[in-house]
């Protein structure tokens, strides 16, 4: 499969594939190259190995995002009693009675917030997919369907390489995303930084992240005037020179030493450091 021969596909079993970031790239290069008998089954093997590793990343991540995916107590009355929390602080209200039970007699009630998606933070994912960018951007689009699952945030998936694609309806699916997101072409990061301000409604909860190696195709003015405007909102920005467990990015340090200077810090990240990021700021 690795050199192109795509009869090799009929040979996999496809119970038994290994789940990897390398093998879902080599899988995801055949799309749209493939005889209709094939195509069925590669996007289940495809499918397979997304969700497994969909499956594990969630699972590392969820110790860095604790809070952000369970309801937050609330003075605010509803029909969601956070009774260990309203024992806790009214523990000083107890009296026994004449038969020995203990009552407990309360001022202060304690709810839980109902865990619907009226979102209390938004974060933009602004994703290169030039050639280079292969593996962060399966990275990115993992990240971004486990980030949407949590009951704190909603997630905007921004793909740019000359053009920018809204991706934010498959953010939740992301082999569907995968399948679609065409990798390769030029980059203009001033298209996607301008895409994500217009997505802003209350920049001062907002995360935006670039994901990019830096290698401005047109006009780094340009580039560096959209970071200044996106920061100047005052939205929370980073740019990863890399989202991926190896952390080796190959980036234009010039042009990323020019954005830092702008205010937008630049890092290469795991997903794991990048979730202990994101539930740094929102705490």
């Amino acid at each position: 499969m690795e050199r192109g021969r795509s009869g090799a596909l009929a040979e996999i079993n496809e119970d038994s594939v290994r789940p990897s970031i390398e093998l879902l790239q080599t899988v995801l290069s055949m799309r749209g190259s493939l005889p209709e008998q094939h195509t069925e089954k590669l996007r289940r093997i495809a499918r397979r190995i997304t969700d497994e590793l969909a499956k594990k990343l969630a699972t590392r991540l969820s110790a860095a995002l604790v809070g952000l995916s369970t309801p937050r107590p609330t003075r605010r009355p509803n029909r969601r009693l956070d009774l260990r929390r309203t024992i806790s602080a009214n523990l000083r209200t107890a009296r026994t009675n004449e038969d020995g039970q203990i009552q407990l007699v309360p001022d202060q009630l304690y709810f839980r917030t109902p865990s619907r998606r009226t979102m209390d933070w938004h974060v933009i994912f602004v994703v290169d997919v030039s050639g280079s960018m292969e593996p962060s951007v399966i990275y990115s689009a993992l990240t971004a369907a486990i980030f949407s699952a949590l009951p704190a945030l909603s997630v905007t998936f921004l793909a740019f390489s000359t053009e920018v694609i809204d991706f934010t309806s498959h953010v939740e699916d992301p082999l569907a995303m995968l399948m679609e997101v065409q990798v390769g072409g030029g980059t203009i990061i001033s298209l996607g930084l301008a895409a994500a301000r217009t997505r802003l409604k209350v920049p001062s909860r907002t995360i935006v992240l670039l994901v990019t190696d830096f290698e401005e195709g047109l006009s780094v003015a340009s580039l560096i005037n959209e970071v200044q405007a996106l920061v100047d909102t005052g939205a929370k920005v980073l740019g990863l020179a890399a989202l991926s467990d190896d952390g080796k990015p190959r980036y234009h340090t010039g042009i990323a030493a020019q954005v830092a200077g702008c205010g937008m810090p630049v890092a290469a990240l795991s997903p794991l450091e990048l979730a202990r990021w994101v539930g740094d700021q929102i705490r």
